[in-house]
């Protein structure tokens, strides 16, 4: 492998579980969202309200700029189904860039 594959592979490899990481937030956000909606759960417990605040401190600086750009649809914010698409859509573009530059920079 070539330099620039030896000083690209660690990158792509931490912005990969980076992309991971931010996929599942973003999925237990949602997920979250609908046992609320149908109140299968509840944030009365100060450890469950703390999270919920994590989880939107996270998440909501992106779903901020998506409702800038996409309105709702049938009245439901559709902003977190869009950056999850794009979130895996990105680690779908990185998984198979750090596979090219294995199989083509050696």
């Amino acid at each position: 492998m070539g330099i620039i594959g030896l000083f690209l592979m660690p990158v792509l490899d931490i912005l990969s579980a980076v992309i991971g990481i931010y996929f599942k937030i973003v999925a237990v956000d949602i997920i979250l969202y609908w046992m609320l909606h149908y109140k299968l759960m509840t944030v009365h417990n100060k450890y469950a309200e703390k999270f919920m605040q994590i989880l939107k401190l996270l998440t909501e600086p992106a779903y901020k700029y998506i409702r800038a750009k996409v309105p709702p649809f049938a009245g439901y914010d559709i902003a977190p189904y869009v950056l999850l698409l794009c979130i895996a859509f990105v680690g779908s573009f990185v998984t198979h860039f750090s596979r090219w530059i294995e199989q083509y920079m050696q």
